[in-house]
């Protein structure tokens, strides 16, 4: 296949031409950073951040940027694509990140975190934080994680269902208002019609996943493949006869399970306990 011939000579990465576009726009106005702010309403840190790749920005920033310059969807375009990039998550998971985004259905089982899916801002944070990620890979990988929850917005998304074990619901946060948000966004994923969330009790005892996050993706061509991660390692699992054993794995602990409505109730329970802690 013949090299992609390169116009422009600017930046073929999603991220960086969404960058240097920015830049592009601003400079040919003659514009400084703080004179942007001025006009746009937004502090000049965030465009500097932005200009220089270490964060997207919000959709309402960038529409206002659109706005601003005239250019109607050029940048919100360039945004989306960005935001959207696979190869802004770590090469382990560029694969499954495609795979994920062409599924009409998902199962997911989490041992000790809720699903990218169904995090906060913060949460995702922290867990990141949590897992060694500092500085403006931090901020990336943070954008990547909560951009990914777009996948179960419209009319077109598709059917989800996470059980989750009680542990999830027992390892708090540091800060517990941040912590009674991401219960409160549990609950009203759980009211989504495509959305359905289950809770695996401590009573369930021993099972088959007791130490693996596991997701299940149904493509349109009606393969499944799976992804299995632990604490050290992540694989994805396209063989027929692993994924069958994961998924009668899966449908055992779904048995056992709470119903959604129940799943529903101790959520809220959660979120009862957490409200009436004193602060300390």
């Amino acid at each position: 296949m013949p090299q992609r011939l390169v116009i422009t000579g600017r930046s073929q990465e999603p991220r960086g031409r969404f960058a240097q576009e920015l830049r592009r726009l601003r400079i040919e106005r003659g514009l400084s950073l703080r004179e942007l702010a001025k006009a746009v309403g937004w502090d000049a840190s965030l465009f500097s951040k932005m200009e220089n790749g270490q964060t997207l920005g919000g959709p309402e920033v960038v529409g206002a940027l659109d706005q601003y310059y005239g250019t109607p969807g050029l940048l919100v375009t360039l945004w989306e694509l960005a935001l959207a990039d696979p190869t802004q998550f770590k090469e382990q998971y560029r694969r499954y990140m495609v795979l994920e985004s062409e599924a009409v259905s998902l199962w997911h089982y989490g041992v000790s975190r809720p699903p990218g899916l169904l995090q906060t801002d913060a949460y995702a944070r922290e867990a990141l934080l949590a897992g060694g990620l500092k500085g403006k890979e931090l901020n990336q990988q943070v954008e990547a994680r909560i951009g990914r929850r777009e996948l179960l917005e419209g009319s077109e998304a598709p059917t989800f269902r996470s059980i989750l074990s009680e542990a999830v619901l027992r390892t708090q946060m540091p800060n517990r208002g941040e912590w009674r948000e991401q219960l409160e966004h549990l609950v009203e994923m759980s009211e989504r019609p495509n959305v359905t969330l289950q809770v695996l009790p401590f009573s369930a005892s021993f099972h088959g996943l007791a130490s693996t996050d596991l997701m299940f993706l149904r493509l349109l061509d009606t393969r499944a493949v799976a992804y299995a991660e632990n604490d050290v390692h992540g694989e994805l699992i396209s063989e027929p006869s692993r994924v069958e054993r994961y998924q009668r794995t899966y449908d055992a602990i779904r048995d056992v399970a709470l119903s959604p409505a129940d799943s529903r109730k101790f959520i809220l329970r959660m979120l009862e306990e957490v409200t009436c802690e004193p602060s300390t």
